[in-house]
């Protein structure tokens, strides 16, 4: 196949992955970004370990992308967690698996893989241009950017966009590509907080004090679905440079709530609200608990009970407190215990979030990840409307569709349906 100009916009794991694929098929690849050097928000994610993807079984990994299951299933499994695995070995990063399942590169850090990375890519030739902004949808073989020597147009035979979603703006994912001209209303499902922080409601007033205080060991259970794990309480406000959110407002945040943020959310725009129920000790049962609240001293003040019998921090105490003054009944109070209710109130900003949902609609592109009404224009990761929880999850994704649309684009160049420019 004579071989032809490819752009990528994106210099995340999706657009890299996917230059690294077609420039190995002998394409001449230019990737531009708009930041000054590439990966940036996968280097940041890797600074506490780099959390590549996951071993669970591929149907229960499958599930995680819950309504986008059908439609990424065919990337991710042509593209699984081993293949990942195996990639990443092929940089000189081989994996090994956590307690939890995860999977993490044995140096931990993102930094040692990028660079290998890149240093194949330079070696397929595979061109970086940063600081470059892509101004519009792109058409017609050509695209408009912003370049630090003023606004230029580049002709390409295709055109891969890996843009990203809205969150860590600081990092490359602004979002500003929705607000397209050239992008039909239906086409694009609004961005909104993934993985992320929820404010509650609060009728005691919930301390604030507490901002940055861990719950552990909790489960959170919604709807039929129960998560065990960690949470954060956190503070939103203006202080922390946020509007929208009066000052002081606390919420939650961690694991344990990013799995569910999904079905939390959607409840929220439906219903204005969402109670979850938090088991504040998930290692005993019910009437353990129980057991051990009918030694309590009835004058004892419940703080100092629930210290004494259950090791129950002042956090958890407050959260008791804001559920309604307990009832010192030991069958209650076991059952309270296991079943706080939080009321959430709304999604942490968007620019908060660890990732996001919507962006372009499965409607929106062909099999080949190519959008229906640009032909030659191609799209893949997190700008895609889909979401999963943290886990190696979102990584996974991002070089499943990533490989998917460069296979997409492939194809399309192999079908002859753009001459060579």
């Amino acid at each position: 196949m004579t071989s032809r100009h490819v752009a990528i916009v994106g210099a995340g794991p999706a657009g890299l992955f996917a230059a690294e694929r077609i420039a190995s098929a002998g394409h001449r690849v230019t990737v531009f970004d708009r930041m000054p050097s590439p990966a940036r928000k996968l280097l940041m994610a890797g600074r506490g370990g780099l959390n590549l993807t996951h071993s669970e079984p591929l149907p229960v990994f499958l599930d995680r992308y819950r309504d986008a299951r059908p439609w990424l299933e065919a990337a991710v499994a042509t593209f699984g967690p081993s293949a990942l695995q195996a990639w990443a070995a092929s940089l000189g990063q081989p994996c090994f698996i956590g307690s939890s399942g995860r999977v993490f590169p044995e140096a931990m850090k993102a930094s040692p893989l990028v660079r290998a990375w890149l240093k194949r890519l330079d070696g397929l030739g595979v061109a970086l241009r940063m600081r470059y902004r892509l101004l519009e949808l792109p058409g017609s073989g050509h695209l408009r950017l912003d370049t630090p020597e003023g606004e230029r147009f580049v002709g390409a035979d295709a055109v891969l966009l890996a843009l990203g979603g809205g969150s860590w703006a600081r990092l490359g994912s602004d979002g500003a590509w929705t607000r397209w001209s050239g992008l039909s209303p239906a086409s694009l499902a609004p961005l909104a907080a993934a993985n992320c922080g929820f404010r509650m409601q609060s009728t005691t007033g919930f301390p604030a004090r507490y901002a940055g205080t861990p719950i552990k060991p909790v489960a959170v259970a919604f709807e039929n679905e129960r998560v065990r794990g960690e949470l954060v309480v956190t503070r939103f406000g203006s202080s922390a440079g946020e509007t929208g959110v009066g000052d002081g407002e606390c919420g939650l945040e961690g694991g344990a709530i990013y799995a569910l943020s999904g079905p939390i959310r959607r409840a929220i725009e439906r219903d204005g609200r969402a109670v979850i129920r938090l088991d504040l000790r998930p290692g005993m049962s019910e009437a353990a608990l129980c057991e051990r609240l009918a030694r309590l001293r009835p004058r004892e003040s419940l703080s100092n009970a629930l210290r004494k019998a259950l090791r129950l921090p002042p956090v958890a105490v407050a959260l008791l407190r804001e559920a309604g003054v307990p009832d010192r009944a030991p069958a209650a109070l076991a059952a309270l215990l296991k079943a706080v209710p939080v009321v959430l109130v709304a999604p942490g900003p968007l620019d908060r979030a660890i990732s996001t949902a919507g962006g372009l609609r499965r409607e929106a592109l062909d099999p080949g990840f190519m959008l229906r009404d640009r032909p030659g224009v191609f799209a893949a990761g997190e700008m895609l409307d889909w979401e999963a929880p943290t886990g190696g999850y979102l990584l996974q994704g991002c070089f499943a569709t990533g490989l998917a649309a460069a296979d997409g684009l492939l194809d399309w160049l192999r079908a002859g349906l753009n001459p060579p420019r």
